[in-house]
Order: C-alpha cells, then structure tokens, then sequence
C-alpha cells in the first residue's frame, strides 16, 4: 500500500521473497529467544487458530500459533520479559511435544 502510494509496482512473488529472506536470516535469533525462554523456572504458553492459505482447494486450513512467554519482573526477577512465537500446521500431540523437544537443545 505504501508503495503503490509512491507509484511503486511489487510483485507478490518479490514480498514472499523478502519474507522467506527475513525469516531465515531471522531464526538463529528466534531459536536463541526460545532456548532462553525455556531455561527459566516458569513459562506461559497458549495457542491460538490461525486461518492459513490452502493453496489448491480454494480455501483456508487452521493452523495454530503458539505464544510463549515469561515475565517475572513483578516478582522482583532480573531477567527480562520475553515472548516468542511457533506455529504449527495442526493441534496433533506429537507436533507439539516435538517442539517443545526441540527448544531443550
């Protein structure tokens, strides 16, 4: 929007890029914001749906995202608040639990 203000053209396909460069330049930063998130004593997590883009049937799935945080400040903690977030494609157990696996390492 603010580019076709300036009487600039993008493509979808050029902003999906920028995105997908984003996030991958982006994740040793959200996997470090994990870890650190999971090495305190306490950690709130809850998930909300999400509609996502179901390429193909003309519709959208539900997909989940998950917000973990931790702020202990009003107990006099030192450590910062934090929030991350995951998604996942579906609410199935073993996904969850596998990424709760994933941020122990």
């Amino acid at each position: 929007m603010i580019y076709a203000r300036q009487g600039i053209t993008l493509d979808r396909s050029t902003l999906a890029d920028w995105v997908g460069n984003a996030a991958f330049h982006l994740r040793p930063l959200h996997e470090r914001l994990l870890a650190v998130l999971r090495a305190r004593s306490k950690l709130f997590a809850d998930e909300t749906t999400v509609p996502v883009l179901d390429p193909g049937r003309g519709r959208t799935k539900t997909g989940q995202l998950w917000a973990y945080a931790a702020d202990d400040r009003s107990w006099r903690d030192l450590d910062p608040a934090g929030i991350a977030y995951v998604y996942a494609a579906d609410r199935k157990a073993e996904r969850i639990f596998a990424k709760h696996r994933d941020m122990d390492r």
